[in-house]
This record gives structure tokens, C-alpha cells and sequence, in this order.
């Protein structure tokens, strides 16, 4: 895991922090990097706030990513979701660099 930026550190101790979050605000607050965000929301663990277009940016409701920063069981399948998400991706990339 990367460290966290000064940037995310101050935002991360805010006495009141925003009603909604970044990816990458999301990704600090949750324990997962940026692109694992990414990876929990296709696998549709994590709902965005509205409807943001596929490419657009993302924004995650706090009060939402608080109950799941509580609920184990939630933590324990986003991190099984992205441990299978980069096996899978894993696998293809060996099996094409193999030629079978």
C-alpha cells in the first residue's frame, strides 16, 4: 500500500469532514488504494453518489462509507472482490504472454 500524501492526511483528521468524497478521499478513508475504488464499484460494492457518466468523476456519500468502514463483513468481501479482480487480471495476462 502506498503511503498517504500530506494532503490526505489533513483531510483525513478534518474535525468535519465533507458530505461527500473524492475516489481518492474514499480510497484514504477505507484503507484501499484509487484504482481498487474503481475496482469495487464495477463489482458493485460501492455506489456513487447520482448518476455519473462512465468516464466522469465520482463521488461516494460519506455518511455511506462510514457504516461500511464499520461492517467487517463488508470489508472482508471488497478485499476478497479485488484480491479475485487482480488474480483474474493476473491469470489472462500470463495465459496471453504464454500463447495458449
Amino acid at each position: 500500500m502506498n503511503p498517504i500524501n500530506d494532503e490526505l492526511k489533513a483531510f483525513l483528521n478534518l474535525a468535519m469532514q465533507p458530505a461527500r468524497f473524492t475516489k481518492e478521499q474514499t480510497a484514504a478513508y477505507l484503507g484501499f488504494e484509487p484504482d481498487q475504488i474503481t475496482v469495487l464499484h464495477q463489482m458493485g460494492l460501492l455506489k456513487p453518489l447520482g448518476r455519473p457518466a462512465p468516464n466522469g468523476d465520482k463521488f461516494f456519500a460519506q455518511v455511506e462509507l462510514e457504516n461500511l468502514k464499520k461492517d467487517k463483513e463488508w470489508l472482508s468481501k471488497a478485499t476478497l472482490a479485488v484480491t479475485l479482480y487482480w488474480q483474474d487480471k493476473n491469470a489472462r495476462k500470463a495465459k496471453n504472454a504464454h500463447g495458449t
